[in-house]
């Protein structure tokens, strides 16, 4: 059932962070109800829902939270939710009359969950913005690029699912755990600005330690060392090393067929170019599949560049079924694992309302209730 189960979760449809956090919940066993809007307002980008991975696990119904019925439906569903997931601006809950004030007084003991990417306060709160705004306020996207070239987004996953979802559940996770010894519920506001700041928690003691320069591509991490960085081979493709420790690269040059007595020492930074050189030269006259094979059982921290369709067929990744298929998509797999109550996809993502019924079944609703939820708006199969 995951360790999570017996968990209900209130889950406001929004984008993004929201959603991944309501999907790591129900990958662990919480009953997450998501409620949607009654018409698709384009969240999705076009997609059918069925695409949308961050939504599975949960079971559907829609309400007009604008609307007075719909205020009361919602309050209602609160108060027997343990916890809520809500992504809009600051102050907009408020407005509905669904903020933390008003969902706390009908349930003292809910967990209310807050996404945001400036957080619920300060100058940019009210502004919109996206994970690559977020991450650029930090610190961390200028860090993140080649020598000479401009910074580089790392995709969205900094400030939306690291940042962002993984940071709120996590956050949900400690107030559940909190209010089942005290009994009262708080607000956990999780702010990306906040989440990518922590992420990038190690550089702020290595940049205090002058261990790490704020050029790109002068340190050990950001492809400055020839030894961490990615090279092309000769059909195209792209292998990783990452040789950090004396061993492990001494191990490196074994693997190339290289004489380290003739090469710049590892640490010597004058000499980088030419050992870069000398490294581009060396991979680019096997294939990609060929130096897999030279580095086989090899502790010279080396790895393919996988595609994201080729990661699902590696070996390593079957044989932990990091992949599998759900609702006709093939997806990561929930984690962490747990040795005793493992996670696992409940369902594929719901169409608008679906399971909603039963949910609220589920969360203890009688019939007459369910049917007075229905009248004031609430929809659902």
């Amino acid at each position: 059932m995951g360790p999570l189960a017996g968990i209900k979760v209130l889950e406001f449809e929004a984008i993004g962070p929201g959603p991944f956090c309501g999907m790591m919940l129900a990958d662990m066993g919480a009953d997450v109800l998501l409620i949607d809007r009654p018409e698709d307002p384009g969240l999705g980008l076009g997609r059918d829902r069925w695409f949308e991975v961050m939504m599975r696990g949960r079971r559907s119904a829609t309400l007009d939270l604008k609307s007075k019925s719909g205020l009361a439906a919602a309050l209602e569903l609160a108060g027997k939710a343990d916890a809520v997931i809500e992504g809009f601006r600051p102050g907009v809950m408020e407005r509905l009359g669904l903020g933390p004030q008003a969902l706390l007084k009908e349930n003292p003991n809910l967990v209310y969950g807050r996404m945001t990417g400036w957080g619920q306060d300060g100058p940019l709160s009210s502004r919109a913005g996206h994970d690559i705004n977020y991450i650029a306020l930090t610190g961390v996207l200028h860090a993140i690029g080649r020598a000479g070239g401009a910074p580089v987004p790392p995709l969205n996953l900094i400030g939306d699912f690291g940042g962002g979802g993984m940071l709120l559940a996590f956050g949900i996770a400690c107030a559940l755990l909190e209010a089942q010894r005290s009994g009262k519920g708080q607000v956990v506001d999780a702010a990306m600005v906040d989440g990518a700041s922590l992420l990038a928690a190690m550089f702020s003691g290595m940049l205090a330690a002058q261990r790490w320069s704020e050029t790109r591509g002068e340190n050990v991490l950001d492809t400055g060392a020839p030894w961490y960085d990615v090279y092309e081979t000769s059909d195209g493709k792209y292998v990783s090393i990452g040789s950090i420790e004396p061993k492990f690269y001494e191990d490196l040059i074994q693997r190339l067929e290289l004489n380290g007595q003739t090469l710049p020492a590892q640490n010597d930074r004058k000499g980088w170019p030419a050992l870069r050189k000398v490294f581009a030269e060396k991979f680019k006259s096997k294939t990609r599949a060929e130096w897999c094979t030279a580095f086989e059982g090899s502790d010279a921290c080396f790895a393919p560049v996988l595609t994201f369709s080729e990661a699902h067929g590696h070996p390593h990744n079957a044989l932990r079924h990091s992949f599998v298929a759900s609702g006709r998509v093939v997806q990561p797999a929930p984690a962490p694992r747990f040795s005793r109550t493992p996670g696992a996809i409940r369902r594929a993502p719901p169409e608008r309302g679906a399971g909603g019924k039963q949910a609220l079944l589920d969360w203890g609703f009688s019939e007459a209730e369910v049917s007075s939820l229905k009248e004031r708006g609430l929809g659902f199969a």
